[in-house]
């Protein structure tokens, strides 16, 4: 995997199609096994399905998995509004749970941002199965900072 601060120079939108053009993938995504399936300024999508062994106790996806790829959409959006030299921290996710999800279950989550300025950067994604069924949703308030 390429370390994005290595790629400072250039935006976040050329980061990312950089790493998606390469299948460059966080190990975050490698271990939880989604893949991001579209990216450009403003909109990002990963597509997964989940395993049992993402699973809870109580027999459903544990909410983690879901959170963590709803926090992957927003810091992914994100980042492709970044401009060269700029590197972004989460610093809110807000996630609702809109039903439970098994394993076996294709799934879209698509990330949008909804505002970014010089400091601060604000996304929300929604989860869905390829059916349409929302799954989650998720709203995240974002750091934009000068590197250096």
């Amino acid at each position: 995997m390429t370390d994005l601060r290595s790629l400072a120079h250039l935006s976040g939108i050329e980061q990312l199609k950089l790493g998606f053009q390469n299948g460059n993938a966080a190990p975050i995504a490698e271990t939880l096994g989604f893949r991001l399936t579209h990216v450009e300024e403003g909109l990002v999508r990963f597509e997964s399905t989940p395993t049992h062994a993402v699973y809870n106790p109580i027999g459903t996806v544990h909410g983690g998995y879901i959170a963590t790829l709803l926090d992957s959409a927003c810091g992914c959006v994100v980042h492709s509004m970044l401009k060269p030299g700029q590197v972004y921290t989460s610093l809110e996710l807000k996630t609702v749970f809109h039903r439970a999800l098994t394993e076996g279950t294709p799934v879209i989550t698509e990330g949008r941002i909804v505002q970014s300025g010089r400091r601060a950067a604000f996304a929300e994604a929604e989860m869905r199965g390829v059916d349409g069924k929302l799954y989650a949703t998720a709203t995240s308030t974002c750091l934009v900072m000068d590197v250096g």
